[in-house]
Formats: structure tokens, sequence, C-alpha cells
């Protein structure tokens, strides 16, 4: 059962507010699916491991960047430009033609967490406006007005591990903007610090850009007629004859455990969904609402960015929005709050 129906009584706010819809963009086609669904602002990054969505047939050319960013500036969008994976020794020429690049095509900010490519991006181009990935991992004020005094961040994007009322505290102690994820993949909650996947596959999510690679995942049956999804050699999960088969992630895997059952050991698949605490984040002080999503399908982030705008809309209104849409578009259909309501959520 879904976890939103708790906190259902908060699903109206206040006339008058409007936060930044930030929406996510995998392909060209995808940007401007977004755009013309009613996003505020756009985010996506460049093909290679510059960005923390490094998958086959994802990302965008320069010329695709540039082109991109006129398409979005006419329609009064902004496009932030993802550079928010941590460069290895030996290779950061790649990480400071992003940077180059993307300044070049009239990025709108740099989303980064690097502190190397930071300290390039706000030492050669001082008036350009840098955002705080959340592969930062910085979720206390101490850790936040660091990074705003060496490298002056404007905004900064939370890691999925607050409540709202730890969101407000950071904020009242903080001289950025905040950006929190509202709908999407939900995991391990710790941004910028998972290496589950490179124990499978020996490539690392947070300087290789990707987490369960394509070229190491499979599916094959198995003796009993089961679907078994794998990652890099490893059994991940085991499907039944008409059940939905997810995509092979080691922290929503099913595993045999010591108890002598298979369960979900760290996170079962669902979305996060915050549509009921939107008016309590605003209150918080949050300024910009994030969709998760840059491998998601044009139709997808049509359907969910417009989805979002339609609730915002009827939350600047006074009036209670319709989750049914967003709940029918969240992986295997089941959605949570995750730790933004509670920190009893698992």
């Amino acid at each position: 059962m879904s976890d939103l129906e708790v906190n259902e009584a908060t699903s109206t706010a206040a006339p008058g507010f409007r936060p930044e819809l930030v929406c996510p963009a995998g392909t060209p086609a995808a940007l401007r699916a977004a755009v013309d669904a009613g996003a505020d602002a756009v985010y996506c990054g460049y093909a290679g491991p510059t960005n923390a969505r490094n998958f086959p047939g994802l990302n965008f050319s320069r010329e695709e960047m540039a082109e991109s960013v006129r398409y979005a500036h006419a329609r009064g969008a902004k496009v932030l430009v993802t550079i928010n994976s941590f460069a290895p020794a030996g290779r950061f020429d790649e990480w400071r033609a992003a940077v180059d690049d993307a300044v070049a095509a009239g990025a709108d900010a740099l989303i980064m967490c690097d502190i190397g490519v930071l300290d390039y991006a706000a030492t050669t181009y001082p008036d350009q406006r840098l955002h705080l990935s959340v592969q930062a991992g910085a979720s206390s004020p101490e850790a936040v007005e660091w990074y705003v005094r060496e490298f002056g961040i404007r905004r900064v994007v939370l890691p999925r591990i607050l409540t709202v009322a730890e969101i407000r505290r950071v904020q009242e102690q903080i001289s950025c903007e905040i950006e929190a994820f509202v709908f999407g993949n939900i995991g391990m909650m710790a941004e910028g610090r998972c290496s589950l996947s490179s124990y499978a596959t020996g490539r690392s999510t947070n300087m290789d850009g990707v987490c369960s690679p394509a070229d190491q995942v499979a599916y094959e049956e198995d003796a009993e007629g089961y679907l078994c999804s794998r990652l890099g050699g490893f059994t991940i999960d085991r499907y039944a004859t008409g059940e939905n088969a997810g995509y092979p992630t080691i922290c929503k895997g099913r595993y045999d455990t010591p108890v002598g059952r298979c369960q979900y050991v760290f996170e079962e698949p669902r979305s996060l969904n915050l549509v009921p605490l939107l008016p309590d984040l605003v209150a918080a002080g949050v300024t910009a609402l994030k969709i998760e999503g840059r491998q998601r399908s044009k139709a997808y982030v049509r359907a969910v960015v417009s989805a979002f705008r339609q609730a915002l809309d009827e939350l600047a209104a006074g009036r209670r929005p319709d989750i049914a849409a967003l709940a029918a578009l969240a992986e295997g259909q089941r959605t949570t709050t995750g730790a933004f309501g509670s920190k009893a959520w698992r």
C-alpha cells in the first residue's frame, strides 16, 4: 500500500506559491517534451562519464546541448547541465572540457560534486551559476556552507535522507537555495557513496557515471522456468511467469537470507512521490522541486511533468491535486514518501 495516504491531510497549500519545477531529460527529444509539458528547468548531461547517467543511447552531444539550450530559452525554460560524477586521476581534462562546453552553450547552471571540477568552474567562470549535486552528499548546514564559501554555490540538491523538519533546520542555517527530489527512483539513499554495483561490474557509479551498465545486464530463463535478471554474472532477482521484471540494480534485488526466505534486503522497487508533502517542503524553504528519470522515455517525461505541472498549479490555487495519475507512473505502481516523512522508512 502506498504511504501517500498518511499525509493526505496536508495536500493543500496557501494560494500563490510557485516553486521551480526541475525535470529530467536523457535525450534532446525528452528535453523538448519536458519543456513543452511545463518544466521550469530541465537537467541533462553530455554523453560520457562526466555525468551520473552514462548509459548507451542517452545524453547529449555538444551540438545537441547548444541547440537544446536555445530551444528551452526560447520557451522560457532553463537548462541545468549535470557534470556530477567524480573525475578519476589522469582524466580531469574530460571534466574540464564539459565545464567549458556547457558554459559556451549558455547553460543556466552547472550541477557538480567533484571539488576539483568545482574549483575549476568557480575560478574560470566566476559569473557562472553553480549548483551542488546530490552526489556530493552534503546534508548538514556546515557542509553546505563550506561549498558556498569555497565555490560560490547558489543551490544545493539535498540527499534523500532528511525529513521535512530536518530540511527546514538546514534551510535556516544556509545562505543558498535548496532543491529537493519529489518523484522518481529511490534507492539506498547515500548519493555519491554507493559502491555496490562496482563489486559486480568493476565500474564505479561515482566515477564512470553508471549504476548497472547495460552491457553487464542479462535476462535468462532458469531450469525451473523463472526469468532471472543478472548483473555482471550475479543473479539479482527471479520472476515467475506473468510477474513484471525490473531492471537489475543490486539495492533492489531479492536475495536468500539467513532466516530462510528470499526477500528484498535493502529496499523494494517503488518510486518516491511527495505530492502530499509539497506544501510542507515549500514551507520548509525548498525553492526547487526535482523529478528523477533521465533514463526514462520522452513519453514518461511528458506524462510525469504534465502531472506535476497540474499538481503544482492546483496547489497554487489552494486546491488538492489528484495524485492518481502520478501513482500509475511509479515503479511497480507503488510509491513512498521515503525518509522525508519519517525515519521509520527502512
